[in-house]
């Protein structure tokens, strides 16, 4: 099983996906939607994240992106920490807004970007929130209209997007409208809303087609792309944190890490690690396995040593983020 170094280089292309809590709404109305996007979009601006395609929906938004200099995780956590600041302070609320962490995808994005960017501007038409594309073209809480030119959000890059279509606008345009039209008529949820092997290589029969022909390829739940785009991306993630990070480094911040939740759930370490089920434990060692995994580049291993549970509870964990 491949270790789980952070895949958070500047320049790497996400599908970043934020859920209420319990399935709730994270917007209300048109002020909330309004803050939150002129939050994301001076963030791009002051932090050099390029936008590409976004839909704000009532519990759930879609986020496609490339990475700036200060790297996904610290723009996402600025963004909702900040938004969920403001609107429980409006609604006069306490407690999470969003669940859990935003879930981030990596994209090969010479195969996906195109199809990514209609998936995204389409959801308000394939939930109802509009009932036809000449409608879709104005509205406001979608990257798609930006596109059309029916409001101006100066952060999102819409040349870059219109440059996949063709190199003048008139008919790049017409050609984008087009591809949306086309890929509204193919369910693509399941392909995107994740990576792995069945996702990157097309589903189960083309796997068992190449198993079949005796070929291999490596695949990460994380990671929308070929083999070949796995490969590099793992290799380079794990440079950057055997760079960044001592031994030393990151054992002191694991037993930190471990001491923090502890001391906040008023328990033991030794409890935390007995195995035990009762109470908060699940939650707390699956926060802190995802910590683990992706910001400290522990194996799955070595993650569920340290908090006293299987290698297969750690995955499950991984994989049910």
């Amino acid at each position: 099983m491949p270790r789980g170094a952070r895949l958070d280089a500047p320049g790497t292309l996400h599908h970043v996906m934020v859920r209420g809590i319990e399935k709730g709404n994270i917007v209300r109305d048109d002020s909330d939607r309004t803050e939150f996007l002129n939050r994301m979009g001076l963030l791009a601006k002051t932090s050099g994240t390029s936008i590409y395609a976004f839909a704000l929906m009532t519990n759930h938004a879609h986020i496609l992106l490339k990475s700036g200099t200060i790297g996904l995780s610290l723009f996402m956590r600025r963004l909702l920490s900040g938004y969920a600041q403001y609107y429980n302070r409006r609604h006069k609320r306490v407690g999470h807004l969003f669940q859990n962490r935003y879930k981030s995808v990596i994209c090969e994005e010479e195969t996906y970007f195109d199809k990514l960017v209609a998936y995204i501007h389409l959801n308000p038409l394939r939930a109802g929130l509009v009932s036809s594309f000449r409608d879709l073209d104005s509205y406001p809480w979608s990257g798609h209209a930006e596109i059309m030119k029916k409001v101006r959000y100066e952060w999102l890059d819409r040349d870059y997007v219109l440059q996949c279509f063709g190199s003048r606008e008139g008919a790049a345009r017409e050609a984008y409208l087009i591809f949306l039209e086309e890929e509204m008529s193919i369910d693509r949820e399941k392909e995107f809303s994740g990576g792995g092997l069945l996702r990157s290589h097309g589903g189960w029969e083309q796997v068992q087609s190449m198993r079949k022909k005796g070929a291999k390829a490596l695949s990460d739940e994380r990671i929308l792309g070929g083999d070949g785009f796995v490969r590099d991306v793992l290799k380079e993630a794990e440079d950057r944190m055997a760079l960044s990070l001592s031994a030393d480094e990151r054992l002191r911040l694991i037993n930190e890490d471990i001491e923090q939740v502890c001391r906040e759930a008023g328990i033991t370490e030794a409890f935390l690690r007995s195995g035990s089920r009762s109470g908060v434990l699940a939650s707390m060692r699956k926060k802190l396995a995802l910590k683990f995994v992706y910001e400290y580049g522990l194996s799955m291993a070595e993650a569920a040593r340290r908090l006293g549970v299987t290698t297969n509870a750690v995955g499950y964990m991984v994989r049910n983020r």
